[in-house]
């Protein structure tokens, strides 16, 4: 029998194959356990890095076992192991910046797992959290990836931190409308929506008298999660009870005054005939 086929070097051999196959199991076992033990507790980011850090220190004893089994001395690998560190430090400082960030962003929480936020001028919901970054879903289902430092240096505009957002519409009507009627108008058809909420109070004010219109703002507050669906619901509204009481949304136009106040330039057409 060949020396490397011994009983004895194939349990060389097994030793840390075994010890290394139930660190896997042990360390997804107790991952699972601590985000279930997390649920109600913790938040989902929360639950997810605490999950990969019993993991990952599970598996690490579970490796370093292992190659003590196979022989190899754990001070001597430690050492090399730190040197390696110190010179990987050296060598990536900005993965290094973005670690930092992460660990002050898990402090901070600005944001969690499937809020949508607005980073750097992209807007995505937010799939992932990690200490080098953080992963985005943009609505066009783009897979967008955002260094931690980043998101420190950046303002980060988070639209589902709250359950409840205000949702302003600006709407123009013609100067000879009866602004009484349409403040009623519009007042109505917010308290007829049910997605529209009622406390606070929706309201309207003035906001300019505009180049070619009355320029108002309709404001009320709706659900987080139903805003763009809110705001097309209601924009086709205003047009259709604009349309049914004769309320004249106006288009930008011109007009020439000369000398006297409010008086038109007149124009005329002229047709000129060819003489025989």
């Amino acid at each position: 029998m060949p020396e490397w086929m011994t009983l004895e070097t194939l349990g060389q051999w097994l030793r840390p194959l075994v010890w290394m196959a139930l660190g896997l199991f042990l360390a997804t076992m107790l991952g699972r356990m601590v985000e279930r033990f997390g649920q109600g507790r913790l938040t989902r980011h929360q639950a997810v890095l605490f999950r990969r850090l019993v993991f990952y220190t599970v598996l690490g004893v579970a490796v370093a076992l292992a190659l003590q089994q196979s022989g190899f001395q754990i001070g001597v690998l430690l050492g090399a192991a730190g040197i390696l560190t110190v010179a990987l430090g050296f060598a990536s400082q900005t993965s290094a910046s973005n670690v930092i960030s992460g660990l002050f962003l898990l402090a901070e929480r600005p944001f969690e797992l499937g809020h949508f936020i607005e980073v750097d001028g992209v807007r995505g919901e937010v799939v992932g959290i990690d200490l080098l970054s953080v992963k985005l879903r943009s609505l066009d289902n783009l897979y967008i990836r955002v260094p931690n430092e980043t998101l420190i240096k950046t303002r980060v505009t988070n639209f589902t931190r709250f359950p409840v957002r205000r949702l302003d519409l600006p709407i123009g009507v013609a100067y000879g409308e009866d602004l009484e009627k349409v403040n009623a108008v519009l007042l109505a058809l917010v308290d007829e929506n049910p997605d529209c909420l009622e406390e606070p109070e929706p309201f309207i004010y003035l906001q300019q008298f505009g180049a070619s219109s009355v320029d108002l703002q309709l404001s009320f507050w709706v659900r987080g999660l139903d805003l763009r669906r809110v705001r097309s619901d209601v924009m086709f509204a205003v047009k259709a009870a604009f349309d049914r009481e004769g309320i004249e949304i106006p288009f930008p136009h011109t007009s020439l005054y000369a000398g006297q106040h409010s008086a038109p330039i007149p124009v005329a057409i002229h047709q000129h005939q060819d003489k025989p």
